[in-house]
């Protein structure tokens, strides 16, 4: 028996059949379709399997990947070896008093959909924000002024060692479009925020504001990652590369928005290394122009396609 054959054995062994695939195209599972193959795929169904497959991971010394819901990464043509966990079917929302609790793999505009249904208040600002939970806490996502720090009070996160650990906020170093998570390795299970008691019409407008002009400045006919970039403090980015004369500047399928000089668009089945160049092309426009680096805020993660 392979390595592999073994490992699958004992990945089905901690999780449902259904739950591990084998070879999976990552471009399935990304906001961008891109991506190569997963070795395994991995969507446990319990907070105990994850703890699990994470020991597991450790004790073969098999790599590791936790993947979100894709919303705000790019995942390489030649995709990702070893387990690739997603926790999209650890997506529950429940409310207690003023406080939202939310698994890992629930969106973050369902959480904030589920506050407005109780009247709650504080999460207005991720209505339109595609991530999951988990991924909105790993990067303090936040929009139109408001981000994940605002609200959030606690963490469940399992450790590196497959232990589980109960944070306060304050212990996350939550900042601007970052968190010491990654720093720690933690997996996010799932995050309680602390909300206000409001009227049900005023957190609707605010919500139906957002959402407008979410929909009628971004560019979501088209497969993306979001924001590609992260503010320069004193600039804004899209300003940046708008001035820069780059909108509609296409590299492959791969081109930057006409509607939003911020977002890189997949318009024409771009491969993850077009679109990876045109990020580079892009930062390297923008520094030479104005002398302004731009700090990328989607992560790339996995293999180079190799070449024959």
């Amino acid at each position: 028996m392979t390595a592999n054959a073994q490992l699958y054995d004992i990945l089905i062994s901690i999780t449902a059949k259904k739950n591990v695939l084998l070879n999976e195209a990552l471009r399935d599972h990304t906001y961008t379709k891109l991506g190569g193959d997963a070795d395994f795929y991995v969507t446990p169904e319990t907070y105990e399997e994850v703890q699990q497959i994470v020991k597991l991971a450790n004790k073969e010394n098999v790599p590791f990947t936790l993947l979100g819901n894709g919303s705000n990464l790019i995942v390489k043509d030649g995709g990702i070896r070893g387990i690739v966990m997603n926790l999209q079917k650890l997506n529950k929302i429940e409310i207690d008093g003023n406080r939202l609790i939310a698994q890992s793999g629930a969106r973050i505009i369902d959480a904030s959909r589920a506050a407005l249904d109780k009247k709650l208040t504080g999460l207005e600002f991720a209505c339109g924000i595609p991530g999951s939970v988990g991924g909105a806490l790993y990067m303090n996502a936040g929009a139109y002024g408001g981000e994940v720090k605002d609200a959030l009070e606690s963490a469940l996160v399992v450790t590196r060692e497959g232990e589980l650990l109960h944070l306060a906020a304050e212990e996350l170093d939550l900042s601007y479009r970052t968190s010491n998570i990654p720093d720690h390795g933690y997996i996010v299970l799932e995050g309680t925020f602390k909300l206000e008691a409001g009227e049900y019409d005023e957190i609707k407008a605010v919500m139906d504001d957002l959402t407008y002009k979410r929909e009628s400045k971004q560019p979501l006919e088209y497969p993306s990652c979001g924001s590609v970039f992260k503010r320069p403090p004193g600039y804004f980015a899209g300003k940046l590369i708008q001035d820069s004369e780059l909108q509609g500047k296409q590299i492959g399928g791969a081109q930057v928005s006409l509607k939003h000089a911020g977002f890189i668009v997949n318009i024409d089945e771009a491969t993850a290394e077009e679109y990876i160049d045109l990020i580079h092309f892009v930062q390297e426009t923008v520094k030479e122009k104005f002398g302004v680096a731009l700090e990328r805020e989607v992560r790339i993660i996995g293999e180079d396609l190799v070449k024959k």
